[in-house]
Order: C-alpha cells, then sequence, then structure tokens
C-alpha cells in the first residue's frame, strides 16, 4: 500500500497537479490586490464612490442604520448588496483575468511567429558537383 502511495506521489501528473494549485493560489493574491488596490478604485471615482455593500433589508421587525449594526443585534438581514458588489467583483477579476491570458496569448504568438534563424548555406548542387569533377581530374 505505501509502494503505491509512492508511486501515486511520484507520478508526473500530481505534482504538475501541486505545482499548478500553489502557482495558482499566489496568482490569485495578485488578481486580488490588481483588482482591490488598482482597479476598483478607478471605478469608484468613475461612479462616485457608489457601494452596494450596504445595501439590505431586515426580515423582521427593528430598524437599523447600517448592515453591520444590523448583524450585532443579531436581525435576520436580506444583505442584497454584498451579493451585487460580489457579482461585480467576479465580473472585474474575470475581465483582469481575460486580458491577462490574452496578453500571454500574443506574447507566445509572437514567439512562435518569430522566423527562426536561417540554416547556413550548404554549397550548391553546382559546388558540389565542380567538387567531384576536380577529385576526378586529380
Amino acid at each position: 500500500m505505501i509502494g503505491e502511495f509512492k508511486t501515486f506521489i511520484s507520478r508526473g501528473n500530481v505534482m504538475d497537479m501541486a505545482v499548478g494549485i500553489i502557482i495558482g493560489a499566489a496568482f490569485t493574491a495578485i488578481v486580488t490586490s490588481l483588482v482591490g488596490d488598482l482597479v476598483n478604485p478607478v471605478i469608484s471615482l468613475f461612479l462616485g464612490g457608489l457601494d452596494f455593500s450596504g445595501l439590505f433589508v431586515v426580515l423582521g421587525s427593528g430598524e437599523y442604520a447600517s448592515l453591520a449594526q444590523a448583524e450585532e443585534a443579531g436581525a435576520a438581514v436580506f444583505a442584497y448588496g454584498r451579493f451585487i458588489m460580489a457579482v461585480i467583483n467576479f465580473l472585474i477579476i474575470a475581465f483582469v483575468v481575460f486580458m491577462l491570458v490574452r496578453a500571454v496569448n500574443s506574447l507566445k504568438r509572437k514567439q512562435e511567429e518569430a522566423p527562426a534563424p536561417a540554416a547556413p548555406a550548404g554549397p550548391t548542387e553546382i559546388d558540389l558537383l565542380m567538387e567531384i569533377r576536380d577529385a576526378l581530374k586529380e
């Protein structure tokens, strides 16, 4: 059983998957920072600081000035603003990832399209025939 486990772990697919998960987690941190620290502030600037995350409806009795107060009091709330912000953030993150993948693919295409260095020119057929002729004369 331990031998089978060692064989399973040492397979390339498992190691590739582990590396992919680790790199994916690191990439998630980069994309989250890009969206949260760079993209969202610019969008917020254009929308006048509009933030949907504070929108909610109390499901029951009570009046609360903010979602945080309602949650502190233990009131049941329908926090639809958070959902709207989650959808907006998802769309922004998906677009940023799309742009990053598009840029990487563009770089790959440019590398593939780059002309390969020309092979050194060898002797032509005429040169070879002349060499043969000269060798036969000797």
